[in-house]
């Protein structure tokens, strides 16, 4: 038997924000809130499918440094140049963490500068 990855976590500032954001991105819905702040979002369909949901958890610690986990994106429904218009038009800035000018995907910050990458490969719709 093996272990699946069900939900992430990720400390935010501002969770309604980025809740707004990421649900934009990857066509989420709000799931679930929390006492604490927490906002859990994912598929339409709930907790358990295919995908993970997102838990945005509130946090006032600052950040130091590059995540040392970050998001991959493909596109599923355009190519990655539509998609990154996309994302940019919805609050995600480009970043460059050392890349290169030769790579085939856009590393790109959400709206609180949480690193992500916009990769090249289409992908079906699940």
């Amino acid at each position: 038997m093996a272990a699946r990855i069900t939900e992430l976590v990720l400390d935010v500032a501002d969770p309604e924000r980025l809740a707004a954001f990421w649900s934009e991105v990857l066509g989420y819905v709000e799931l679930d809130r929390e006492g604490d702040g927490s906002i859990e979002i994912g598929p339409a369909e709930g907790f358990g499918g295919p995908q993970p949901t997102l838990i945005l958890s509130p946090s006032n610690e600052p950040r130091n440094g590059k995540l040392r986990l970050h998001i991959d994106l493909n596109p599923t429904d355009r190519d990655q140049d539509a998609e990154l218009a996309r994302l940019l038009a919805l609050g995600a800035k480009p970043v460059d963490v050392g890349q290169g000018d030769d790579v085939s995907w856009h590393v790109l910050a959400d709206p609180e500068g949480n690193e992500f990458c916009l990769l090249r490969r289409r992908l079906p719709e699940l």
